[in-house]
Parts: C-alpha cells; sequence; structure tokens
C-alpha cells in the first residue's frame, strides 16, 4: 500500500463542511458529520434531487469503467475516490477483467481510513491507495507510477472532482499534465456539475459554499469540453451522465423526473 499509514492521518476538521462527506451523505452513508448534513440539507432546499445527482455520478462512474475493461483498458487512475461505497471503481473494473490495475488518490483522512476497505480487490489484480491533492499533479504521478506500467494504457478518472478546483488553481492545467505522462491508448473519464440548466440554483449553492470556504466552480459545456481539448471524444461525447452508453446499467430511480445539471464525457489519447 502507498501513501500514509491511516493511523498516522491528518486530523479531521468538524467544524466546516467537506464535499466529500456531503457526497457521502447524499448517498445514505455514515462517514459525515453533523456540519455535512447541515449544508447538505442546504443544498437539497435549493434543490430536493441533489442525492439524485450524487447517484446519476456514481452510476456514470460505473458504465465508464465498464465500458473501459471491456474495450481493453487494464490500468485506472481514480483521482478524487471519495469515501467507499460499494461497487467501488476495482471492483467494477476487476468484474470484466480480474488482473486489472488500480490506483485510488485522494487527499481526505476519512477515504485514508477507509483505504483497506478499498485494497480488497481480486487475488490476479492489483489495488493500491496514494494520499495525493490533485493540486499536485507530479506527486500523483509518482505515486501512480509505482503501481501502474505507464507504457501501457491507463484510465484516468476525475469524478465529481474538477468542480471543487477553480480555475484560479489551475483545473486545466492539473488535467492537462496528468495526461502529459500518460502513453497513447490511455483515457480520460470525467463528469462535472453544471450552471447550464439551473442558474439561478447553482448561483445560490456557490455562495453557500463559498461562505464556509467551499470552492464551486461550475462550468459550461463549453468549458467543460475543454478538458478534452486534443484528445478523441468516445460516442456520444459530451453528454448529461446519465444518457452516456445508458445500456451498460440500470437506470437511477429519479433520474428522469427533471434536469440533471452535469456533463460526462470520455475520451481516448491519440
Amino acid at each position: 500500500m502507498t501513501g500514509q499509514d491511516p493511523l498516522g492521518a491528518a486530523e479531521i476538521d468538524t467544524t466546516r463542511p467537506h464535499p466529500a462527506r456531503m457526497y457521502d451523505w447524499y448517498l445514505g452513508g455514515k462517514d459525515n458529520y453533523p456540519v455535512d448534513e447541515a449544508m447538505g440539507r442546504q443544498m437539497l432546499a435549493l434543490d430536493p434531487r441533489v442525492p439524485v445527482m450524487a447517484r446519476v455520478n456514481r452510476a456514470f462512474m460505473h458504465r465508464a469503467t465498464r465500458w473501459l475493461a471491456e474495450h481493453g483498458v487494464r490500468q485506472f487512475l481514480d483521482v478524487g475516490t471519495g469515501i467507499p461505497t460499494e461497487p467501488n471503481l476495482h471492483q467494477v473494473a476487476q468484474r470484466v477483467a480480474p488482473d486489472a490495475r488500480v490506483v485510488y488518490c485522494d487527499n481526505d483522512p476519512i477515504v485514508l481510513a477507509h483505504a483497506a476497505a478499498l485494497l480488497r480487490g481480486t487475488d490476479q489484480g492489483v489495488t493500491e491507495y496514494l494520499q495525493a491533492d490533485v493540486r499536485d499533479p507530479d506527486a500523483i504521478l509518482e505515486g501512480a507510477r509505482k503501481v501502474l506500467d505507464f507504457g501501457r494504457p491507463v484510465a484516468l478518472s476525475l469524478i465529481a472532482l474538477l468542480h471543487f478546483v477553480s480555475d484560479e488553481d489551475g483545473a486545466h492545467e492539473l488535467v492537462a499534465r496528468l495526461l502529459s505522462e500518460l502513453p497513447s491508448g490511455s483515457y480520460l473519464v470525467v463528469s462535472h456539475a453544471t450552471a447550464d440548466f439551473t442558474p439561478e440554483e447553482s448561483k445560490a449553492a456557490t455562495e453557500k459554499l463559498k461562505a464556509v470556504g467551499v470552492t464551486l466552480a461550475l462550468r459550461s459545456r463549453e468549458q467543460f469540453a475543454r478538458f478534452f481539448d486534443g484528445l478523441e471524444l468516445v460516442e456520444p461525447g459530451v453528454e448529461v451522465p446519465q444518457l452516456w452508453h445508458p445500456e451498460l446499467g440500470d437506470p437511477v430511480p429519479g433520474q428522469d423526473d427533471g434536469v440533471i445539471p452535469g456533463y460526462g464525457a470520455v475520451a481516448r489519447k491519440p
């Protein structure tokens, strides 16, 4: 296992909400605190379908991972892993390809504490956990290289992560740096929230989160598509997440009851 010992993880700040713990609360998990639930309820007051959105993102990851594994990808780098919720990425990948190698990366001490659960893969495959921040792509690449063979294609997965990274923090540049070390035939998988469909609610959510120190950088379709500059988009291209190859998984209850304000896409590095 790479990264730090869970027992030596950084102290958890329970005085302010954390996106990963809020996401866990939306999914019905137990690894969150009253401050996360309180902010989560404020988000629900703006749009009661937020938990559906979280599940739609998760389902998109499942379908994208299955598609990649079925198309021969055997190495996965999942950045911004979040608190484990089964099935996790390695379980989806190794169900198709038992020899798949998966590296999870996150900087949240709660995720680190769950690393042992994340590491339960198949006997043939490899599953590792790396503690690093998305804003430090060189550290991510250095750690991932110890497990993954960068001479073979790698799927870089950034699910519901980049809308917490501002342009000032170089979101597009961070993605480009991570991709720069991956070989031809690698893939980029991204899902991302947007204000395109619900501008008023999105503005209110952004302001509420900013007040407690959480960045929410909602991007337009055009801004989202920039993450894939120079790559070959897999059909159907940029799409709302639930409409990306829906035949590869079961629909999320409630996903068709209204708009899901987000985008998802998968693209190949030529």
